[in-house]
């Protein structure tokens, strides 16, 4: 990986990491064009620069982070699932990180969802977050450990169907999505260095500009995001996650494969 490709990856993650779109699947699918997606060294820059872009919401939210410990109890109860199905199935979870085609296939379900999430729970006006509602989030969390099904969707989704406002939802799966890339990005670097590869001068400097990138991208992106979807929901999300998909599965058929494994 050069440069110039971790600065495209890093504001692809900026830009998608709040999008109910999923950021990991986009970095896949330009990973594989670039012909990178299966190096060791990708796989982890794709869940590190995460980091960056999620800690954007301490900055724009950080009064929300002082509240009171029950709001850090609640975020610790959604972030144990995440935990306990990452460390039962993180080697299914880096095999299926390298295969557009089950990108392209979750992006396709997951927008037919999108089209009729709103309607489901049209009905969904409660801020309040009880213990009961984190546990529930966290599990829905847990979908997005398959790429391309989002996890700020995913969490979002979940929210909702626990009588949540999409926006409350989305603000709690922002806060959610701190421990838990804290966590993904301290266990991606604990295995890489497991299995004996050591971080070079040049991939720890590509690290940190992703990093920086990601965390400035976000930062235009988190506003924008929660205003669009107070005022038109889900749809044009779903919209884009069937033509991405759609595009991505003819490409991978039709013109060029795009399976790395």
């Amino acid at each position: 990986m050069n440069t110039l490709q971790a600065i495209v990856l890093a504001i692809i993650e900026g830009i998608t990491e709040f999008l109910p779109v999923s950021s990991t699947g986009h970095m896949i699918i330009a990973s594989s064009f670039y012909g990178i997606a299966q190096d060791d060294f990708t796989k982890l820059f794709t869940i590190v620069i995460q980091l960056g872009a999620i800690l954007s919401v301490l900055i724009l939210y950080y009064k929300r982070f002082f509240q009171s410990f029950d709001f850090y109890f609640k975020l610790l109860v959604a972030f144990i699932p995440a935990v306990i199905f990452g460390l039962l199935f993180s080697k299914r979870i880096d095999a299926l990180l390298e295969n557009p085609v089950t990108v392209a296939i979750s992006l396709l379900v997951g927008g037919i969802i999108l089209l009729k999430v709103d309607d489901w729970f049209s009905n969904s006006e409660e801020t309040e977050i009880t213990y009961t509602k984190a546990v529930k989030i966290g599990l829905f969390q847990c979908l997005a450990m398959v790429p391309g099904v989002s996890r700020s969707g995913a969490s979002i989704v979940g929210g909702m169907s626990q009588k949540l406002f999409r926006t409350s939802a989305a603000e709690f799966s922002f806060f959610l999505a701190v421990p838990t890339m804290l966590g993904a990005t301290v266990k991606k670097c604990y295995d890489y260095y497991k299995d004996g590869y050591v971080l070079t001068h040049n991939q720890i400097n590509i690290l940190i500009i992703g990093n920086i990138v990601a965390f400035i991208v976000a930062l235009l992106a988190i506003k924008s995001f929660i205003d669009f979807l107070s005022k038109r929901g889900f749809k044009l999300f779903g919209y884009y996650r069937i033509a991405a998909g759609l595009i991505l599965l003819i490409i991978h058929y039709f013109i060029h494969p795009l399976t790395v494994i």
